[in-house]
């Protein structure tokens, strides 16, 4: 397998847009070729991740090729790829795929979503649709009978599932409200010095406990909001990057998993454990060779869930680890330096995309105020879809400086 380079990176700043799902794609694609330095006549193939479209949008089966046609991406292979909130990361490892196998010299990865809509629920209940529909109803009544209150109200099915995993984490762990509203307050900050993110505030833990219930232990603060933007990434071998004079991070890992049965309370038998797990083998290092995490906080209690599945923490021990500041941007290991889905926004399709922007701009030194002091290795984790207790689709990437 040859070494693949992250060349360039481009993303829009991610908000409820009036741009285009056209526009916000070109925008980044724009600036990651931009970034390399490269005209648009150097991209071989292009892989364009995407997931609700058709459903907020009405644009199905053609979507990457209507988004980059604009921009003067046209004639090469351009490949649909729709994998729920993983759509974008799994973009990115066909395109790494690509590049490994010397299939191509130079592609682009995409990553685009458009979710707001005059209609609020039309791009939550679009989310909700990552999920077995013919389980739905009998999950909702699981749920209803154990506490949960799932349903078709104003918010994402998804923040259901959210709700009754953070319930069940909080019986194993000891987890509490304040230790999620913790993951919040952090990642707000880091928001709050991210030029591109959605939102960002000096909060308190108080502030987010105080936010408006959505489904307990959820308040509004705790969960990700709707948001619309687009992420690209060019890859690039190293030989042909050297010879045009590009440099950037190395891609060292690249996994893409699919959830599986399993005791929804051993967090090491869950997609996220194995993709990690995976991603380190490969890669040739572990939890403790990490500078920077981007991690898929949908929701906070998601991110301490992840300390754990990542190994960044034993079983049970999360709320030690997001007390003690380690996490926080000055601390041993910074997660979320963007904000992170809470905070910096979370347009499905583009997120996994996003993440390894973030990761590019650390290693290259790039961040600014959120800076890691000598970052050298990166991991990014995005998951997306819900079947039988597990995320449907899930990826790790592991980046080093070049």
């Amino acid at each position: 397998m040859r070494d693949v380079i992250v060349a360039g990176v481009g993303m829009t700043p991610f908000a409820k847009s009036q741009s285009t799902l056209r526009a916000l794609a070109g925008e980044a694609v724009s600036a990651a070729l931009d970034d390399a330095q490269l005209a648009v006549d150097a991209v071989e193939a292009a892989y364009v991740g995407n997931a609700v479209a058709g459903l907020v949008t009405g644009q199905e089966m053609i979507r990457g090729q209507v988004m980059l046609r604009p921009v003067g991406i046209e004639a090469i292979p351009i490949f649909n790829v729709e994998n729920a909130c993983a759509s974008a990361a799994s973009a990115l490892h066909l395109g790494w795929q690509a590049i490994a196998s010397g299939l191509h010299e130079v592609v682009l990865c995409l990553g685009a979503e458009k979710l707001t809509h005059e209609d609020k629920s039309v791009g939550m209940n679009a989310i909700g649709t990552a999920i077995d529909v013919e389980m739905r109803a009998e999950l909702a009544a699981e749920m209803e009978r154990t506490g949960g209150v799932a349903g078709d109200g104003p918010r994402s099915f998804f923040m259901d599932l959210y709700a009754d995993m953070a319930r069940s984490y909080m019986r194993i762990s000891g987890a509490t409200a304040a230790d999620f509203a913790a993951v919040v307050v952090k990642n707000q900050h880091n928001g709050g010095l991210n030029p591109r993110a959605q939102y960002g505030a000096e909060l308190t833990v108080d502030d987010v406990l105080a936010s408006r219930e959505v489904v307990p232990p959820l308040t509004l603060l705790m969960c990700s909001p709707i948001s619309d933007g687009a992420a690209a990434a060019i890859l690039m071998s190293r030989v042909a990057a050297r010879r045009v004079g590009v440099r950037g991070p190395r891609i060292r890992a690249s996994v893409v998993v699919s959830g599986n049965r399993h005791d929804k309370d051993d967090p090491t038998a869950g997609s996220a454990a194995r993709a990690a797990r995976a991603a380190y083998e490969q890669a040739g290092l572990g939890p403790s060779d990490l500078d920077t995490c981007e991690v898929h906080d949908a929701s906070a209690p998601a991110e301490l869930i992840v300390y754990e599945q990542l190994g960044l923490a034993p079983p049970g021990g999360a709320p030690e680890l997001i007390a003690s500041g380690r996490t926080r941007l000055g601390g041993k290991l910074p997660v979320n330096t963007s904000g992170g889905l809470l905070s910096k926004g979370h347009p499905i399709g583009a997120t996994g995309i996003a993440q390894i922007c973030e990761a590019v701009w650390q290693l290259r030194g790039d961040a600014a105020a959120r800076q890691v002091e000598g970052a050298r290795v990166a991991l990014t984790q995005n998951g997306g879809g819900w079947l039988e207790g597990d995320s449907a689709a899930m990826s790790v990437h592991v980046l080093t400086a070049d």
